[in-house]
C-alpha cells in the first residue's frame, strides 16, 4: 500500500535496480511516486525491481544507461521524461565500491571510480536540470561516510565521494532557488556480502551496536524527497555513529 507523501510526483534512480538503490526505489514508489531506474550489467534485476515497484500501484520504468557516458545519460532522461511527462527527484544511487592500495592503483581504476562515482552525478544532474527547475524538484546524491574518513585501502573511493560532497553542495548553491540538492553519506551498510566475521566486527565499532540497512538509507533519502525545501547543501551521515570512532 503507498502513502500520499510523492503521490503524482516522479523520480529517476540511478543503479536503481539492486542493493541500496533498490531499496530507495522501493521507498519512493512506497510514498506514492512513479519510479523510473537506471541499471548498466544488471537488466535482470531491473526488470524484477520494475515488476516489483508496479504492483505497488505507480508507474515504473528502466532504463538502460551508462551513467559515465554524456550521450547515454542524455537518452535515459530524455527516456524517462517520455514516459512520465515530468521529472520531480533526482536520486544519484549508482557508484562503484572498490579495493586497492594507492600504492599500486592504476589509471584506469582511479578513472573508473570517478567516472561513476562523481562525473555520473555531475552528467545527471545536469542533464536533468531544466526538468527539475520547472517543477521545483529535488537532487538527491549518495555520497558515503568515506566521503568524510581516509580510507587508506579505498583511497580512490574516498576521494570521488569526498569530491561528491563538494559537488552537492555546489549544485545547491548553483540550482537554487528552484532545486535542492542535498547527500545521504551511508556508514557500513550490512547486504549480506561481506561475511559474518566483518559485519560484527563493524558492528561492535558502531555506537548503535548493530549495522546499517538500505532501508536506513532509502529512509533517508526519503526525508530529503519530502522535507522542507530550505534544506539543501545538507550532507546526512547514515552510520549510527560510526564516523564519530
Amino acid at each position: 500500500m503507498t502513502s500520499p507523501l510523492l503521490s503524482g510526483k516522479a523520480a529517476l534512480v540511478t543503479g536503481g535496480a539492486r542493493r541500496i538503490g533498490r531499496a530507495i526505489a522501493l521507498t519512493l514508489a512506497h510514498a506514492g511516486a512513479d519510479v523510473a531506474i537506471t541499471w548498466r550489467t544488471s537488466g535482470q534485476d531491473a526488470t524484477e525491481t520494475v515488476r516489483e515497484i508496479a504492483a505497488l500501484g505507480p508507474s515504473a520504468m528502466d532504463v538502460e544507461c551508462d551513467v559515465r557516458s554524456e550521450a547515454s545519460v542524455r537518452k535515459a532522461v530524455a527516456d524517462v521524461i517520455n514516459g512520465f511527462g515530468r521529472l520531480d527527484l533526482l536520486v544519484n544511487s549508482a557508484a562503484i565500491f572498490s579495493t586497492a592500495s594507492l600504492g599500486s592503483l592504476s589509471f584506469e581504476e582511479w578513472n573508473t571510480v570517478f567516472d561513476t562515482n562523481t562525473r555520473g552525478p555531475f552528467l545527471m544532474a545536469r542533464e536533468a536540470l531544466p526538468h527539475l527547475k520547472a517543477v521545483e524538484g529535488r537532487i538527491i546524491n549518495i555520497g558515503s561516510l568515506g566521503g568524510f574518513k581516509a580510507w587508506t585501502t579505498h583511497g580512490h573511493y574516498s576521494s570521488s565521494k569526498a569530491a561528491l560532497h563538494t559537488l552537492t553542495q555546489a549544485m545547491a548553491k548553483a540550482f537554487a532557488p528552484q532545486v535542492t540538492v542535498n547527500c545521504v553519506a551511508p556508514g557500513w551498510i550490512d547486504l549480506g556480502e561481506e561475511g559474518e566475521a566483518t559485519a560484527q566486527r563493524f558492528a561492535g565499532r558502531t555506537p548503535m551496536q548493530r549495522n546499517g540497512t538500505a532501508e536506513d538509507v532509502a529512509q533517508a533519502v526519503l526525508f530529503f524527497a519530502t522535507g522542507p525545501r530550505f534544506i539543501t547543501g545538507q550532507i546526512l551521515a547514515v552510520d549510527g555513529g560510526l564516523g564519530l570512532a
